[in-house]
């Protein structure tokens, strides 16, 4: 077992720290661990467990943890940027830093909505971009150093096509995400020929992609009728939306297809 760790361990000095990209995966773990932590936390306190600290309050209002992770971000962003400190301080304002993205990250929904709905169905956005999250800093930990070292392995040409498939890989995952498809936004960024279907498929009602391109006058040519599609797809038998052609709205936008987020 004892040299089971020391070759992990060796490993991790070879591939994390020499390599430069200790502070990349301290950020990392951060972001991962805090937004577990988090989501326990707010778990123990919805069961009401006596011994468990309950929410903060201050002047009987609610301090939302994603308060304190802007306040982190803001804080020791600005040290990395402005100051950026040498090792040992560097590993150490990414920690706070990747704390900081975790509890922000876990009231995405919130900040998206402007409305507390944590534990509503909306809510689930929060872990929807927790996952995106979590995978853009895992390729930033690891993509970007295989890119380096493929391309001192490879030709030049090689080494161009790989960036070009994963440019258009990014690119696809990014339409997801606006469709509000972020599992197939996943898929995109691991291996994006699974995730196209999804993102020529017409998109959510009340995602950014519709808002953009499926009202009237806007960029696509028959945005209404693509709306109208849309709803039929993912509100029909939902109670969240009226039939097409009615004239009534789904819950939470207006006549003109403006949703209140």
């Amino acid at each position: 077992m004892f040299s089971t760790l020391a070759s992990v361990g060796s490993e991790f000095h070879r591939e994390i720290v020499e390599a430069g990209r200790l502070a990349a995966f301290l950020f990392f773990i951060a972001l991962l661990g805090t937004f577990g932590f988090i989501r326990f936390s707010t778990h123990m306190i919805r069961a009401q467990v006596s011994w468990w600290p309950g929410n903060v309050s201050v002047g009987g209002t609610h301090v939302h943890h994603l308060v304190w992770g802007i306040f982190a971000l803001m804080i020791f962003g600005y040290i990395g940027v402005v100051h950026q400190p040498e090792s040992p301080w560097r590993e150490i304002v990414a920690v706070f830093f990747g704390i900081g993205a975790g509890l922000t990250l876990d009231e995405f929904a919130l900040w998206l909505e402007l409305k507390d709905v944590y534990w509503e169905k909306d809510g689930r956005k929060s872990v929807d971009a927790m996952i995106v999250a979590g995978c853009v800093a895992a390729l930033g930990l690891i993509g970007l150093s295989a890119y380096a070292t493929l391309a001192d392995d490879v030709a030049n040409e090689l080494f161009a096509a790989v960036g070009v498939f994963n440019v258009i890989g990014i690119l696809i995952a990014l339409v997801n995400a606006a469709k509000e498809k972020f599992w197939m936004a996943l898929a995109g960024l691991v291996f994006w020929p699974a995730a196209v279907v999804s993102a020529v498929r017409v998109g959510k009602p009340r995602s950014l992609w519709a808002r953009l391109f499926y009202r009237k006058r806007r960029l696509l040519p028959h945005g209404e009728r693509k709306l109208e599609r849309s709803r039929a797809h993912y509100e029909a038998g939902a109670g969240a939306g009226s039939a097409p052609g009615s004239p009534s709205v789904s819950a939470g936008s207006t006549t003109d297809g403006q949703s209140s987020s």
